[in-house]
């Protein structure tokens, strides 16, 4: 098995999973559902098309350096005319090192491809949310979590100290789970992005020992 690496890092980023018009929240990490709908983008896809084969991927993600949490608030015009008040949650600042896992490495290497030659504009989470470079880091030939384990840390020298000087000796780190052991459920999983069917299901997720950063 191999493993695709992404680097996701960017000025704001936002992964909501349960978000309505006027609170649109985030997760403390990317959603498998919005990654997912970036290697979409990547490929071309439309909104009816089959995510089939992507949703089988094993999907993980270490958390290089924790957002700090954003509101924006403002307000917004609705279809009838009305006007009212939106809260929109973003992470500022944020690092993550994802992970995608599968048997088939030439399915990897034409996802990596398409993130280095996409169809649609990517983003993380949101259109407002540009990516960083390096947003592809390679393809590992490995397994998902000694992938995500073995990766340096993606941040930049004098970063690390400044993490290090803050007391960050330690990487979250969270993935599909393999069994139920220690495994909790997590609502992000689509089965479609159909604008007028979208479709989520759960996915069971596990949070590993931490991965040290000394």
């Amino acid at each position: 098995m191999s493993t695709l690496l992404l680097r996701l890092a960017g000025t704001l980023q936002s992964w909501g999973d349960d978000s309505k018009f006027e609170i649109r929240r985030t997760e403390k990490e990317p959603t498998k559902s919005g990654v997912i709908g970036l290697l979409a983008a990547a490929l071309g896809r439309r909104r009816d098309e089959s995510l089939d084969d992507l949703i089988q991927l094993k999907f993980g993600v270490r958390v290089d350096k924790e957002g700090e949490l954003l509101r924006d608030y403002h307000t917004a015009r609705k279809p009838d005319g009305k006007t009212c008040v939106t809260h929109r949650y973003y992470l500022s600042d944020a690092t993550f090192l994802v992970g995608l896992e599968s048997e088939d490495e030439k399915q990897l290497e034409d996802l990596q491809y398409a993130l280095n030659h996409p169809v649609y504009a990517l983003f993380l989470g949101r259109r407002s949310c540009v990516p960083s470079v390096p947003l592809v880091l390679g393809i590992r030939s490995c397994g998902l979590e000694q992938a995500l384990r073995d990766e340096p840390w993606q941040l930049s020298e004098w970063m690390q100290k400044r993490e290090q000087r803050r007391g960050v000796h330690s990487l979250r780190l969270v993935t599909d789970a393999d069994s139920e052991e220690g495994a909790f459920g997590k609502k992000d999983l689509p089965i479609s992005f159909h604008p007028g069917r979208r479709k989520y299901t759960y996915r069971a997720v596990k949070e590993h020992l931490p991965v040290p950063t000394d």
